[in-house]
């Protein structure tokens, strides 16, 4: 907690002062700013570890900063400060992300208590953050398989390189986590990547999603917004399901990525970036090709490093390795003690196709965890979990000795996350294949414990 660098924003110069000899004192680093336009400049080229904002500035004020971090997707926690508090403007603070409203003058013990506080629990958030990349992330590339071999060893290639790469694989393969992989191991890792998953935005967004939009371009458009281009100048766009995307926004994609400039929607002066494209596809985009549906130019211009996942029944020798990968950490995760999995049960889950790849796999080790009270998983557990027609002879979700009502939500369990999976996580385009409102899917993935994973 020492080497923390914090961000005091103030307009008055005692405040500066008094606050940065306190935290100088036990041993923080400290940048002061005297206005909010100040403070983002400096947020625009370094990171803190927590910011301290009076609510008073000249030009734009504090709460009008708070909102702009959350718009600039800027995580850093933020403490208020004001000597003329009222409860509507502490209420206004926290509801706009503020993790404490301190009021002036400000005792130093106070403020370094709710600093300290507001650090723990970000770290906190950050480490179960990153126990949940870890969760997706590691199986990505995990495997022994020849196959596997080769992507670690074409990532590491792609990584060397500032050439577009188009991922192919089917769905839950985890191409997004590939293309992470792919930023991580670049010259451009401490930059943005930004994604965008091109199936999911509707086709009148898409642009403004990707080159932005000036005030007033289009009704609602009220104020001037960067786009997911600049956004991630200097780094890093994912382009997941760019075979989805719109022919119109082909052409305009294939401009960018031959010139290096965007224009927003509603502007007229072209803006210069420096992004890496990564795109991604389950399509076989040379039939798409064939079908008139996409541009050949903007497939060679994507196409310069093509890297394939295979699919999991190709490497049905890593099911072991990704399977006690997986229980590890769903018993973390879901703070259950820890479990071993049989060799028979091992034999089970090898013999199933897994349509959704290591994504289905994860799911069925994590219900595993979260169905099997005992220590020992067992070959009946397994294959109790798996879909029905494929576990047991006849294909059943009965299990021995257990009421039905744990048996109806298993089933319904298994059911809606393979409906999920089948769309890529996005909840209302399965809560329409399931003949559900989406809230009441919402409701319904709540009580069975169904994590999120993929779009609205």
């Amino acid at each position: 907690m020492a080497a923390a660098t914090i961000l005091v924003v103030d307009d008055e110069q005692n405040i500066l002062t008094t606050v940065s000899r306190a935290l100088g004192l036990e041993g923080y680093a400290v940048e002061v700013a005297g206005s909010a336009e100040i403070a983002l400049e400096k947020l625009a080229k370094e990171t803190f570890d927590a910011i301290l904002l009076d609510v008073q500035l000249p030009g734009m004020d504090g709460l009008a900063l708070l909102a702009e971090l959350g718009k600039r997707g800027i995580p850093t926690p933020v403490i208020m400060m004001s000597g003329h508090a009222t409860i509507e403007t502490a209420m206004e603070a926290i509801r706009r992300g503020a993790d404490d409203f301190i009021e002036k003058p400000i005792g130093s013990d106070r403020l370094l208590l709710s600093l300290k506080r507001s650090l723990e629990i970000h770290e906190l958030q950050r480490e179960n953050r990153e126990l949940r990349r870890r969760y997706d992330f590691g199986a990505s590339l995990l495997g022994q398989s020849p196959a596997m071999s080769k992507l670690r060893e074409r990532i590491e290639l792609a990584g060397n390189s500032n050439a577009s790469v188009l991922i192919f694989g089917e769905r839950g393969t985890g191409k997004e986590l590939v293309a992470s992989a792919i930023h991580a191991a670049s010259s451009r890792a401490n930059r943005a990547l930004e994604k965008l998953n091109c199936a999911a935005v509707p086709e009148g967004l898409i642009e403004s999603e990707l080159f932005g939009h000036e005030a007033g371009a289009f009704t609602g458009a009220t104020k001037q917004r960067r786009g997911k281009f600049e956004r991630a100048s200097g780094g890093t766009l994912f382009l997941d399901e760019v075979g989805d995307m719109p022919a119109q926004m082909q052409a305009k994609l294939l401009r960018v990525l031959q010139e290096g400039e965007i224009e927003r929607v509603g502007g007229s002066a072209p803006i210069e970036v420096d992004v890496r494209v990564v795109a991604a596809t389950n399509k076989s985009l040379q039939a798409e090709i064939e079908a008139g549906r996409f541009r050949p130019d903007l497939f060679d211009r994507l196409n310069v490093l093509p890297l394939q996942i295979p699919a999991l029944r190709e490497r049905i020798a890593d099911v072991p390795l990704l399977t006690k990968h997986f229980l590890a950490l769903a018993c973390e995760v879901h703070d259950r003690p820890e479990k071993v999995i049989a060799p028979e049960a091992i034999r089970v889950l090898e013999g199933y196709p897994y349509p959704g790849n290591v994504r289905e796999l994860r799911n069925l080790v994590e219900r595993l965890v979260i169905l099997t009270p005992d220590y020992m998983i067992s070959e009946a557990h397994a294959r109790a979990v798996l879909p029905s027609g494929t576990g047991e002879p006849g294909g059943s979700y009965f299990r021995p000795e257990t009421a039905l009502r744990e048996m109806v939500e298993a089933a319904e369990r298994d059911l809606i996350e393979r409906a999920l999976e089948f769309r890529d996580g996005h909840v209302t385009k399965t809560a329409a294949d399931l003949g559900l409102e989406r809230s009441h899917l919402y409701k319904k993935m709540r009580a069975l414990g169904i994590r999120r994973s993929g779009s609205e």
